[in-house]
């Protein structure tokens, strides 16, 4: 039995058919959304632990994370896992520093300077997700670049379990790139206390995590009321592109990797090759059967495709048109082929590379636009959290040369005040 449908490639158009997302229409809980983030920015924090409460079962007098609770969970860790977190924590650094810019003048005219600056985002809010699967690894991706940004405010919201404990992973991690302003907060509740600032938690100009339904939810309304938020999420996905030079059990893995975030994540294989497919489908049912969440990875799999093309330029004309957040190319020539990739979140060359490395250690950031964003957004880099601002300055002889141009612009639009603006200055001169 095939785990994933084999369809051909028909066009783009099959995009709304046989290929379509699983549906992440939030309209259903919107209602209740809406509600929870009223009431938290009428009553702040009196609203934020009546609904840890109601939905994470849990009351607590001091939401905010202790010096003890930081020092246990250093304890807590073994030292291999450190060891882990640190090589990542390194290469993602390493990866994110590369991406600073140093002011550049450039003068366009004579008497004209302009230039731009990045300046960190003041009070950015990270949400880490820590029901199912305790993503410490997030606080990396999130964390590091807001730290090397200079961002003067960082505030990390996290769901408590039922005893009111942190994972040690996030706190242990969250301590070693500089984060230690932590509330055990989750949820819509989480969203809400960082978009309008309660009493214990500071508000944020920017929102960054993933998160279930409901906080996507929450993140989309908020943005609406001008808090911003680092991209539109999804549910998880990849998209495979492979030749008779991959190996089928790592291709499987890959597929297997995403399916278990959720079951609404898609995975889709794309190839030229029926006796790929064939073998990347055995390879399925062998490593599915011994998953811990293959109930979880089934049911993605129920959402997902392989697609059979005639060649390497159908396959990209789809992989383009779909624009996955992971797109791994296990082919021969996988360099030439990644030239031709315009839509990706995230892009993964050879046999070697796998999604996970992004996911965890590789250095890039595994924060990436999913559902289709991927045509127009990035994913999460230490632009991030910094404006660009421009500057400019003109000397006597650059508003001597440059203003007869304002003026005749200014007054073919109508706009008298800015040639006044201009001509004021020409006639001091």
């Amino acid at each position: 039995m095939n785990l994933m449908e084999t369809i051909l490639y028909t066009g783009p158009g099959i995009l709304s058919g046989p290929l379509a997302r699983p549906s992440a229409d939030t309209g259903a809980i919107e209602p209740l959304v809406e509600e929870i983030l009223r009431d938290i920015k009428q009553n702040g924090q009196k609203a934020v632990e009546t609904y840890s409460l109601r939905f994470d079962k849990v009351q607590l007098k001091e939401p905010k994370v202790s010096e003890a609770e930081f020092a246990d969970a250093e304890e807590l860790i073994s030292a291999e896992l450190k060891a882990a977190i640190r090589l990542a924590k390194e290469n993602i650094e390493a990866f994110h520093a590369s991406q600073k810019e140093q002011p550049k003048t450039i003068q366009t005219m004579p008497g004209v300077s302009c230039w731009r600056k990045s300046v960190a985002i003041e009070s950015v809010g990270l949400y880490i997700p820590g029901g199912t699967a305790p993503l410490f690894s997030t606080v990396l991706m999130l964390g590091i670049p807001a730290v090397l940004a200079g961002c003067p405010q960082i505030v990390l919201c996290t769901p408590p379990d039922k005893s009111g404990k942190v994972h040690p992973a996030i706190l242990y991690t969250a301590r070693l790139i500089g984060i230690s302003t932590i509330f055990k907060v989750g949820g819509i509740q989480a969203i809400g206390a960082m978009a309008y600032g309660t009493a214990l938690i500071p508000k944020a100009d920017k929102i960054f995590g993933p998160g279930n339904r409901y906080v996507t939810c929450a993140k989309q309304l908020v943005a609406k009321e001008g808090i911003a938020i680092d991209l539109p999420a999804g549910p998880s996905e990849v998209a495979v592109l492979a030749d008779d030079s991959c190996v089928p059990a790592f291709v499987a893995a890959d597929l297997l990797s995403q399916a278990e975030h959720g079951e609404d994540s898609q995975v889709i294989l794309v190839s030229e090759s029926e006796e790929v497919i064939a073998a990347v489908n055995e390879e399925l049912q062998k490593q599915l059967a011994v998953l811990p969440r293959k109930e979880i990875a089934a049911k993605s799999l129920d959402n997902s495709k392989a697609v059979l093309v005639k060649n390497k330029g159908e396959a990209l004309e789809l992989l383009n048109a779909y624009a996955p957040e992971h797109l791994i190319i296990a082919c021969r020539d996988d360099e030439a082929l990644a030239e031709g990739v315009t839509n990706a979140g995230s892009v993964f060359l050879g046999n070697f590379s796998c999604e996970s490395a992004g996911d965890y250690a590789s250095g890039t950031n595994h924060t990436l636009p999913t559902n289709g964003y991927a045509r127009a957004y990035s994913g999460v880099s230490l632009d991030s959290f910094v404006k660009k601002i421009t500057f400019q300055k003109l000397s006597r002889e650059g508003i001597a040369g440059i203003g007869p141009a304002i003026e005749l612009m200014a007054e073919a639009e109508g706009l008298e005040a800015h040639k006044q603006a201009v001509s004021l200055r020409l006639k001091s001169l």
